[in-house]
């Protein structure tokens, strides 16, 4: 049989275009379901990724899963919700919950478990039932720029407590988990959105600390295991981990005996597709044993033609199997199938939400936060002293792609609850807002005392040298730090370890408490 015949006998078979389909993830542009979003649905489609820029309100987003759903009642509904910095349910107000790193540093897995629970609660709520969560990897890198406090920590028994615990208060409200990034991206260097991370991991270091906590999750029961986009030279050296059969097939389905699907990372990611395209990159991923592709945020009815164009294409080349597309398909409809089944929690979840869903402030989880943060003996001295009373300088980095522009920290607070006698204590300080590219001396313009408020200060050398220029010239500084600081917290008197609107209300309270 020619080439040309089995392309065509390829292009003309209508169940392996509805098996291709059921793989893809995409995401949209716009609050309500797109027409031809609404037709893929019905043609099969696995399902589709919501995002920050989707979502407007409890209500609105639940006519949007109600709408995906009335296209196809077994679609995948995810969402990229970690409770912390990271969040999309509360992306224009900033997240009610610890985060992770706060979350790693309590220790206490129950509590976790009920935050998680919380979250699955809210979800299930607004009609989604995937969560790309927990983040699985260990920050064993302070200069991650893009895990950092998304990490319950930096050594392999806390996160692997942590993501049990997540896991299982997730699934508990009917939601499935998911832990990222396998694996493992904690010690990367670089950011995955924007290139291709390097990590020189052997196969032993990798056992012994990177799989762990994913190993925990799966041992806690979670139904999906995301991909990373990184390239680990002594596992794999010339596909990164999403690409890999050796690491997806090899390691996540032999060494763990992981069954349930595996999804990638998004893959208008470069660490993806920066050198050969979103559809070549789907096809390496299903190639490796990915079965639900995330496309990206702003995907196009051209892209997922393009997308099923390369796939049928590499089909009809060999390079692809069509048992593994169908492979692929049967998991991300088992696990619809699992998640339909498991909806009769639907009405459960919506009652006990309760409160929950529009993102109040808990007192009790203010004063557990407080417990998480990092406070130098010089830090205490100066809140004693001071009680907030202060200049404000807030130096803005540029967040990353995940975190993207939500609100942050007391900020996020203040604006969410302006009549707080702590919020408005602290509006009532003279402020600076200082980015990269400003003045050096607008800093100055802050008045002794000078609080310093950032995210990561250690990591941006304008953000060092803004501090060190302040702690010279202004006799009383105290230096907060909302990211994951340095080590030797240089830059950090006072460490939160997140930047969450609840974590921000928890600060307000420790400037206006004193140490």
């Amino acid at each position: 049989m020619s080439g040309a015949s089995v392309t065509e006998e390829t292009l003309t078979d209508t169940g392996l275009r509805r098996r291709i389909a059921a793989t893809l993830l995409p995401g949209f542009v716009g609050t309500t379901l797109p027409g031809w979003l609404e037709e893929r649905l019905r043609g099969g489609l696995g399902g589709v990724c919501v995002f920050g820029q989707n979502i407007v309100s409890v209500q609105q987003l639940r006519a949007l899963t109600d709408a995906i759903r009335a296209a196809n009642p077994d679609a995948v509904i995810a969402i990229d919700e970690e409770g912390g910095d990271v969040t999309r349910l509360y992306y224009e107000s900033g997240s009610p919950y610890p985060g992770n790193a706060v979350l790693g540093r309590l220790a206490d897995p129950e509590y976790t478990e009920s935050v998680a629970r919380r979250v699955g609660r809210e979800l299930r709520a607004v009609g989604v039932n995937l969560d790309f969560a927990p983040d699985a990897d260990i920050n064993s890198n302070a200069e991650n720029p893009v895990i950092g406090v998304r990490s319950f920590g930096s050594t392999p028994d806390v996160v692997a407590e942590q993501s049990a615990a997540w896991t299982r208060g997730l699934q508990s409200a009917g939601v499935a988990a998911c832990a990222k990034h396998f694996p493992g991206h904690g010690d990367a260097g670089a950011d995955s959105h924007l290139e291709l991370p390097v990590v020189d991991l052997d196969a032993a270091r990798l056992r012994e600390r990177e799989l762990e906590p994913f190993r925990a999750a799966i041992e806690a029961g979670t139904r999906t295991v995301m991909t990373s986009h990184i390239l680990l030279p002594r596992i794999d050296p010339e596909l990164p981990a999403t690409f890999s059969r050796r690491i997806v097939e090899g390691v996540l389905r032999g060494e763990l005996g992981f069954d349930g699907l595996v999804v990638t990372d998004a893959l208008d990611m470069y660490g993806a597709s920066g050198e050969r395209g979103i559809p070549e990159a789907a096809v390496l991923a299903i190639a490796a044993g990915c079965d639900l592709l995330c496309i990206g945020t702003e995907n196009t009815d051209e892209q997922l033609e393009a997308i099923e164009g390369a796939v049928l294409a590499a089909i009809a080349a060999g390079r692809l199997g069509r048992e593994r597309v169908a492979e692929a398909a049967e998991r991300v409809r088992g696990l619809a199938a699992g998640l339909r089944d498991d909806r009769k929690a639907d009405d459960a979840a919506t009652a006990a939400a309760g409160p929950d869903v529009p993102g109040g402030i808990d007192p009790a989880d203010i004063e557990r936060v407080l417990g998480a943060f990092d406070v130098s003996a010089d830090a205490a001295e100066w809140l004693s002293a001071h009680r907030g009373r202060s200049s404000v300088v807030r130096i803005d980095t540029v967040a990353n792609i995940a975190v993207g522009s939500a609100p942050w920290g007391p900020f996020a607070a203040a604006a969410a609850d302006p009549a707080a006698p702590e919020a408005v204590a602290f509006t009532a300080n003279p402020a600076v807002v200082f980015t990269e590219g400003d003045h050096p001396d607008l800093v100055l313009a802050a008045q002794s005392p000078v609080l310093v408020i950032g995210k990561d200060n250690h990591r941006h050398a304008f953000a060092r040298e803004a501090i060190d220029r302040l702690r010279a010239e202004r006799d009383s500084v105290l230096v907060v730090d909302m990211g994951w600081p340095s080590e030797d917290r240089r830059y950090a008197d006072i460490a939160t370890f997140g930047a969450s609107r609840l974590v921000g209300h928890a600060l307000l309270r420790l400037l206006e408490r004193g140490a």
